[in-house]
């Protein structure tokens, strides 16, 4: 078996940093991706729900309500039917979320750099930088254990609002 050559190996304090400024970053551009996801289907969900429930409330108070009856009857059959799926995907929940990480990995990328600025090169230890990698492993692991409490969480009762 050929060890991974894409893996660094032995580099100096200021590498290290700029390896895991780079890996931070990378976590920060999969949140913000996430994010985007997540806030589109929260909003196309909301939007649906808002649009065809304006619909068929106006078609059903419009005059000639027999031959209509019939086109508002499908919409709010789709607004019942938006409202189970949003809380089983729970998109709103999963952006902030997301847009907590983004935070977080976005003020650990300032930390990192400031350290690196602040710090001449031969005194930046490795010790330093442990501190910041553990900090962003705790990103990570937040990120994770929200996810799965989320997930777990049983999706609540439409006639709860």
């Amino acid at each position: 078996m050929q060890p991974d050559t894409d893996l660094p190996v032995g580099l100096n304090p200021r590498e290290t940093a700029a390896f895991l400024l780079n890996k931070i970053r990378q976590g920060n551009d999969y949140a913000r991706r996430k994010k985007q996801w997540f806030r589109r289907g929260a909003s196309v969900t909301k939007m649906l729900a808002l649009g065809l429930s304006a619909a068929s409330t106006v078609i059903l108070g419009l005059q000639s309500l027999s031959s209509r009856a019939d086109l508002a009857l499908p919409f709010v059959a789709l607004v019942t039917l938006l409202g189970a799926v949003e809380p089983f995907f729970n998109w709103r929940s999963r952006w902030v979320l997301m847009e907590e990480a983004q935070y977080r990995f976005q003020r650990l990328a300032d930390d990192l750099e400031y350290l690196v600025a602040s710090t001449a090169a031969d005194d930046l230890t490795f010790d330093q930088l442990g501190e910041i990698f553990d900090r962003y492993q705790n990103i990570w692991d937040d990120l994770c254990r929200t996810w799965l409490e989320h997930r777990r969480e049983p999706a609540p009762s439409p006639h709860a609002y």
